[in-house]
């Protein structure tokens, strides 16, 4: 049988390990012990927050986020098509700071959202959930669906991005208030949860890696989120559309506040 050219060497280790003081042995176990747990710590902090600079535009198809990142950059009004690829630019915050976030418009249609929000999301300082108010109602079921699909994700549950929810349109005569919104969303994802997680108990409990939302056995609110939650009304067009300025006040605060 070959000997282990290693074990000479092992061997000696184990002598000279049985031949110290235990409370010494002990001291060196626990300073590599800090040592290690440090430098996880460390990752995750560096990882979690400073790498964190990016603020990202969501939401369906045709509720104004384009606009809206044009009228955040630059004030101006400009007629937008469908996004089918992401933009960004460099955004500075209206703060005393001086803050600078790169913002992330990306494509609202269900065949690309996913892929662009798993490209973004772990850099998600805060996300901008633009929907639109004037036709919420018929686009609810839709909203609520990409909702919970952004709440439930494990990477975006443990970085916790604030999440502000923009009621765009506000211009329009039949739009919506962010109240009735925030409350028709929480019914709808209520109802949401309760079929996703019965699909799951069909699936022998596969949970498939999405995080449970709200608390269980209570009906769902935004206030049950591990992350802050804004629901903002404004206007990308303005009430006096491309010869006036954008209603959008109330984003730009929040965005200082990040």
């Amino acid at each position: 049988m070959t000997e282990n050219p290693l074990e000479p060497y092992i061997e000696s280790l184990r002598r000279q390990l049985e031949e110290q003081d235990p409370v010494v042995l002990v001291g060196v176990i626990v300073a590599l012990a800090v040592v290690v747990i440090t430098c996880v710590f460390l990752k995750y902090f560096l990882t979690s927050k400073t790498v964190r600079s990016a603020v990202l535009l969501v939401g369906l198809c045709d509720s104004g986020k384009t606009l809206l990142f044009i009228r955040l950059l630059s004030g101006k009004f400009k007629r937008t098509q469908t996004s089918i690829t992401d933009s960004s630019a460099p955004y500075k915050a209206k703060n005393d700071r001086s803050c600078t976030w790169t913002l992330i418009d990306l494509p609202g249609h269900d065949s690309l959202r996913s892929q662009y929000l798993e490209k973004f999301k772990s850099a998600a300082r805060a996300i901008v959930f633009v929907v639109d108010s004037a036709i919420f109602q018929k686009e609810v079921r839709d909203v609520a669906e990409f909702l919970y699909m952004l709440l439930t994700d494990p990477v975006v549950c443990r970085i916790t991005p604030t999440l502000l929810v923009i009621c765009n349109k506000q211009d329009v005569a039949m739009a919506k208030s962010a109240k009735l919104i925030q409350q028709q969303l929480e019914k709808e994802l209520n109802t949401l949860r309760v079929t996703r997680s019965a699909a799951l108990s069909a699936q022998d409990g596969s949970v498939g890696g999405s995080v449970y939302l709200g608390k269980k056995g209570k009906d769902f609110e935004f206030s049950q989120l591990p992350m802050k939650v804004e629901f903002l009304e404004c206007s990308a067009r303005g009430s006096k559309g491309k010869d006036g300025d954008a209603d959008i006040e109330s984003l730009e605060k929040s965005l200082a506040k990040l």
